[in-house]
């Protein structure tokens, strides 16, 4: 069971209905004393008015007796005794609670209720004036910034890091690579782009060559067989090493070299091959097979996710930052065209109207029953308590009420007997 917790503003309506308590049973106990002195002054022959009084007075008692059993049998058995149908509130708490339930969901929580609504609301026009103003995109801004750097931080990054790292793997082994790379490639060489690439391996060879000539030739003399003499061996090496300088020299400082017309010839049947060879294509898929398997290729695409992390948080605390001014741009956007534009207002309000509707219809018993739910777990007399505090001092004025009308019948119904000669 649920207790209430009662606070300060509880205790000062308690205190409200036990001073009206009091103000009605002082009001039963007056017409009870003028009952009493009417009726002795009746039997003394004070006159025929005593009467009248007494008539009010009797009929006052009982409209007070008979409202006071109705306000306590809400709350609680009067004078203790198990009379039917009293203590309302305590006994019947739960079925009360289906009932209010009930009539939430049939009164509040249907579709045609929910989109009569939102209809007269005019939730598109409202929302476009709202997110036209600055201040308010700047709001919208910084509690989304807010919203997604908790939720950043909620993550865990190795669980994230695993299904960014799977959804990235699975996607590269889906899709073919190489007919897009040889499209890439062929452009990139109908353009001449690789031609600087070409022009820095040109240049590093000579360079490399300049200062590693001694390795060069001593390469050379290494695999000369050991018949030939040395000095045969020594020239030869040189000589291989001066053609080889030479034929970089070339190809670095002559743009129309042969060999750089071969590499041209070259890169464009790989572009080919790569768009229409199966066995090209074949090769290229292997390839990427076997680097996505490799350890190091999988650790850079899990640490995707961090650095991604880390760039949004940043952004997301930096109110100058261009994702912030982007959303806030695009908020003002939105909000113009909606404050405007009848068509996209009336999209937007079907959506509402939609989501709304769905949500009353689908989950309408989840949320009766968490009316239904809540209700029974109260505390039966703690719930009849609070209820008390909260109407009682109002309840008590019908106890007010019930003396002074039925004082009024009863001098009504006495003075109408007596015209007709009772």
């Amino acid at each position: 069971m649920v207790s209430f917790s009662y606070t300060a503003a509880d205790e000062e309506k308690s205190r409200g209905v036990r001073r009206m308590k009091s103000l009605a049973t002082a009001l039963l106990l007056a017409v009870a004393v003028i009952y009493a002195l009417a009726t002795w002054a009746r039997n003394a022959g004070w006159g025929p008015w005593t009467g009248y009084v007494a008539a009010a007075a009797e009929a006052g008692m009982v409209g007070a007796l008979a409202d006071w059993f109705a306000v306590t049998a809400l709350f609680r058995r009067p004078l203790g005794l198990p009379i039917p149908h009293t203590a309302i509130i305590p006994t019947k708490k739960d079925q009360l609670g289906a009932s209010l339930g009930q009539f939430v969901g049939e009164n509040f929580l249907s579709a045609d209720v929910v989109r009569g609504r939102l209809q007269a609301f005019g939730i598109g026009g409202r929302l476009g004036a709202w997110l036209a103003d600055p201040a308010h995109a700047d709001r919208v801004t910084a509690e989304a910034s807010t919203a997604l750097r908790g939720a950043l931080t909620v993550l865990r990054d190795s669980d994230v890091q695993a299904v960014v790292g799977e959804a990235i793997t699975r996607r590269a082994e889906s899709a073919e690579i190489a007919p897009g790379l040889g499209k890439t490639l062929e452009k990139i060489v109908a353009d001449g782009a690789h031609h600087r690439a070409v022009d820095l391996v040109c240049t590093r060879a000579h360079d490399w060559l300049v200062t590693h000539g001694d390795s060069v030739m001593d390469a050379v003399q290494g695999g000369a067989p050991g018949w030939t003499p040395r000095f045969v061996d020594k020239r030869i090496g040189e000589r291989v090493y001066k053609e080889l300088l030479r034929f970089v020299t070339e190809m670095r400082d002559m743009p129309g070299h042969p060999a750089r017309g071969a590499i041209d010839r070259f890169l464009t049947d790989f572009a080919a091959d790569l768009q229409a060879d199966t066995d090209t294509r074949a090769r290229i898929e292997r390839l990427k097979a076997d680097l996505l398997a490799r350890p190091e290729v999988q650790d850079i695409i899990a640490s995707a996710w961090s650095s991604i992390r880390t760039l949004i948080i940043a952004a997301a605390d930096d109110d100058r930052s261009q994702l912030r001014l982007r959303a806030r741009a695009s908020l003002i956007s939105l909000g113009k065209r909606l404050s405007t534009d009848a068509r996209l207002q009336s999209k937007v309000e079907g959506w509402a109207e939609d989501a709304a509707a769905y949500v009353v219809t689908t989950y309408r018993g989840e949320i009766t029953s968490l009316i239904t739910d809540t209700v029974a777990g109260w505390d039966a007399t703690q719930t009849s308590k609070k209820i008390e505090a909260n109407i009682g001092r109002d309840l008590q004025f019908i106890r007010i009420n019930g003396t002074v009308v039925g004082a009024l019948a009863g001098l009504l119904i006495y003075t109408f007997s007596h015209a007709l000669g009772g």
